[in-house]
């Protein structure tokens, strides 16, 4: 489970570094955007499988395609919503049910 958490979390950043550099080049990056856009949702919902992950590459599409919005990192703030934000349900919870009368 570790080692999964920590190749998701590279692949994050890698992702988001790659993102973030195409706005760096003039003129051309706003363009490159186009063509990032569906490759890092496609990637999102693959990394992040199920309904969350669904959201997510359509959140990453959604960032990536606007103009000037290239700084936000979506593929670490999903890594850190999945594995340190989200509390996992007890799987040994115990609820005790009392009626005050």
């Amino acid at each position: 489970m570790k080692n999964l958490k920590n190749k998701l979390l590279i692949k994050g950043l890698m992702y988001d570094a790659v993102g973030m550099a195409t706005m760096a080049i003039p003129l051309v990056g706003p363009f490159l955007d186009l063509a990032w856009a569906p490759f890092a949702a496609k990637k999102m919902s693959e990394m992040y499988p199920g309904k969350k992950g669904k959201i997510a590459s359509i959140l990453v599409f959604i960032e990536e395609i606007l103009p000037f919005t290239d700084i936000i990192p979506s593929f670490t703030l999903m890594w850190l919503y999945t594995f340190v934000w989200k509390k996992a349900p007890m799987e040994n919870e115990i609820i005790i049910e009392a009626e005050i009368v």
